[in-house]
């Protein structure tokens, strides 16, 4: 059994739940890291600074010795990084560009335990169907699209917009499970 604990640096519910299908106890700290692209930075770069600062921050706020996750997720069309929706017309303009067409879903898990650091990428390319216009205004009005990434939530409403996923579910949800299961067997083989 893993000697330290383990703490998972996310508000994320999503996330809560599926780090709880890993069997492991953990408590949840919520790290306030801004999330704001460099210009110079690819989406992977950015999404795994951000992971790595989220459980950089989350160490600082969890008890010594505690064994951090952080994680951070981004949906990519077009090499741009389309991040939570500010507002309803923004929602709109993200919506119109990943209807009918494939997008990139990239999500890093990072791990802090003292000096030891890692981080691994998951992604999943996802294609949506043509979306109506009322097929979109409704989606928002359902109140699930504020808080993700992409404007989407592919474990809820937006699932009936999914014609084809290529990669881990889980990288587009927010917790790739097999890779974080990964990362935390490495860090307990390296304690």
């Amino acid at each position: 059994m893993f000697a330290n604990a383990l703490v998972l640096a996310s508000g994320s519910p999503r996330r809560q739940e599926l780090l709880k299908l890993l069997d492991r106890p953990f408590s949840v700290v919520v790290p306030n890291v801004p999330e704001q692209r460099e210009s110079h930075e690819s989406a992977s770069a950015y999404v795994q600074r951000l992971a790595l600062s989220k459980a950089r921050a989350g160490a600082e706020l969890a008890e010594p010795n505690s064994f951090v996750l952080g994680a951070d997720t981004v949906v990519v069309c077009d090499d741009d990084v389309l991040e939570k929706p500010h507002d309803y017309d923004h929602f709109v303009d993200m919506m119109k560009r990943l209807s009918g067409r494939s997008h990139f879903a990239i999500t890093a898990v990072a791990a802090v335990l003292g000096a030891k650091e890692h981080v691994i990428v998951s992604q999943a390319e996802v294609h949506f169907k043509r979306l109506s216009d009322s097929e979109i205004d409704q989606y928002w009005h359902s109140g699930e699209p504020q808080d993700k990434a992409g404007g989407y939530g592919i474990q809820g409403r937006a699932s009936k917009f999914v014609t084809h996923l290529n990669g881990s579910y889980f990288a587009v949800v927010g917790l790739p499970m097999y890779e974080t299961e990964q990362l935390i067997e490495t860090i307990e083989g390296s304690v």
